[in-house]
């Protein structure tokens, strides 16, 4: 894997860390981050948080991933955004479902399966 492509992943993890899990409730696991945040301000909040992850899954396809692994990145940002949007239930959902972060391990796992393979080939 090249230095480059390195950086970039470290950069997208440090992206859904920021999104999903930056931050703790005291006293508890329980840990959240922006896209929690501002899904709490109505309809603006879960659109305003849509580009982020958005920018996670184009960087995934720019990186290589396979076209089924930005699939499912794509549908875990779009039940985050359509359920997010839901009062309530939508907030909570955030605090469960971590869109960005099950999308960043997609995009890893992924990228490491296609190094690997590479690598045997050569």
């Amino acid at each position: 894997m090249s230095e480059a492509c390195a950086s970039e992943i470290d950069k997208l993890d440090r992206l859904s860390t920021m999104l999903d899990s930056r931050f703790r409730i005291p006293g508890t696991p329980i840990r959240f981050g922006w896209d929690s945040l501002l899904g709490l301000i109505p309809g603006a909040g879960d659109l305003a948080s849509l580009g982020p992850s958005a920018y996670l899954i184009y960087k995934g396809h720019r990186l290589g991933a396979r076209k089924r692994t930005i699939l499912r990145m794509t549908a875990n940002t779009g039940l985050d955004f359509f359920v997010g949007a839901v009062p309530i239930l939508g907030d909570v959902f955030d605090l469960i479902f971590k869109a960005n972060n099950r999308n960043f391990a997609l995009l890893r796992k992924d990228l490491a399966d296609g190094v690997f393979e590479k690598e045997d080939m050569a």
